[in-house]
């Protein structure tokens, strides 16, 4: 059932527009965090330095678009099983991406623009953060009124910690090895200045309660020597790779690359999992009907994929055309990521377009996100929203919402940040 089908004033919309409950228990949750977290007054200084991390309201979703975003996941993860479609996404794609050591990749994130028309699937990442922190998150809400005590699906941290580890489990048995790893390291560059550092804190204790040896490291701290990845001397079974370099193709990340070649560590996610799922070219052959059909999708899948706003390459050939449409498109570098260097069409000036047109630019039809109503200091504000489901090999791990103001993402606005999502 559609948002057409179901009125413009169904529930979820109503809750979203009227709702002004504030669910978040700030102080249970910085006490759950400092609990968990390996350097409690460290994270507790991180997330005073950050201050629009989580909102304070939650956002509210349909159920019936809930199961139509996960119909919609259900072919993708379809489609990347496909020979013909794996074959051309990796015509475009990296070398390193060619070779296939078995790992999925952990927490892929689908995230979604909803509207009129039902939900929408702006992109796909395979390095999608947050998901430590609104397990979190979903532990600290509590409802001040009927209707978000009616909707509130917030899954027992101890369900997303054991399908977690098992998820990363999966990792190691996939890439042929046995028994479970016994150290790893969260790679990022220079991860202490990442703004989502303290999430690194809490996966890092994560760890370390299931037995791992566990270091958070910038990738040039670490050495492949005698077969061997290695961090001040101690061997690295396994990676959970945080970098958006998704092809590890920089100096720095060299001992990363000629460990992953060498098949001698477990990198989850992988370059071939970006370029599988995440690479925004592929959206220009999901988006496209005759091109999905030739991927052994049933039609009810097929139909799934029509949630994929239709995608285009910019090239020389369509340059004018889009130029002159250009107030239906949002466009995003194919191999860009956080919001870096997108454009919303109706904004973008001659001067960024001289650049958009050189190439490695996708053009995505607008699917504009719906709104969240918020109160602060006693103003009424209307902030956007998407919904990211965070997923392992199809099947769901958690739900999140991001609430924020401008063109993406950015935890910048008053108000914002990741959100609960009550499924109503």
């Amino acid at each position: 059932m559609t948002h057409d089908e179901r009125g413009a004033d169904d529930r979820d919309t109503v809750l979203n527009r009227e709702c002004f409950c504030v669910t978040l228990d700030s102080t249970r949750l910085l006490t759950a965090i400092r609990a968990e977290a390996s350097d409690p007054d460290l994270a507790a200084a991180l997330l005073a330095a950050r201050p629009n991390l989580f909102a304070g309201m939650p956002v509210f979703l349909a159920e019936a678009d809930l199961k139509a975003m996960l119909d919609v996941v259900t072919a993708v993860e379809a489609v990347a099983e496909n020979a013909a479609y794996q074959a051309a996404v990796l015509a475009w794609a990296p070398e390193i991406a060619r070779h296939d050591f078995g790992p999925r990749g952990v927490f892929m994130g689908y995230d979604f623009h909803l509207g009129a028309g039902g939900p929408k699937l702006i992109e796909v990442n395979t390095n999608a953060g947050g998901a430590f922190l609104n397990a979190f998150l979903a532990r600290a809400q509590g409802a001040c009124c009927r209707e978000a005590a009616d909707a509130m699906r917030a899954a027992p941290m101890a369900e997303f910690d054991a399908v977690v580890w098992e998820m990363f489990l999966a990792e190691w048995t996939l890439q042929g090895r046995t028994g479970s790893p016994r150290s790893i390291a969260l790679v990022d560059d220079r991860p202490q200045e990442q703004y989502l550092f303290p999430e690194f804190l809490l996966a890092q204790r994560f760890f370390e309660r299931h037995g791992l040896k566990t270091w958070i490291v910038d990738p040039g701290e670490l050495r492949f020597a005698d077969g061997l990845l290695e961090y001040e001397g101690e061997t690295v079974d396994l990676v959970y790779n945080r970098l958006v370099d998704f092809s590890l193709n920089a100096a720095e990340h060299e001992a990363l690359r000629d460990a992953y070649f060498a098949g001698a560590v477990v990198l989850t996610p992988s370059p071939r999992n970006h370029a599988i799922f995440a690479d925004k070219r592929n959206l220009t052959l999901l988006s496209d009907p005759v091109e999905a059909s030739a991927f052994g999708l049933t039609p009810d899948r097929r139909q799934s994929l029509s949630a994929v706003p239709r995608t285009v390459m910019v090239t020389v050939g369509n340059a004018d055309e889009l130029w002159s449409a250009r107030k239906r498109y949002f466009f995003k570098p194919a191999g860009g990521h956080g919001g870096k260097a997108v454009y919303r069409g109706d904004k973008m000036t001659r001067g960024v377009w001289e650049e958009v047109q050189q190439g490695g630019y996708i053009a995505q039809e607008l699917a504009l996100p719906s709104e969240r109503r918020i109160r602060i200091d006693g103003e009424i504000r209307a902030l956007k929203l998407d919904v990211r489901l965070y997923t392992y090999m199809g099947s769901p791990l958690l739900t999140a919402a991001r609430v924020y103001q401008g063109q993406t993402t950015n935890f910048r606005t008053p108000g914002g940040g990741f959100a609960p999502v009550f499924v109503t």
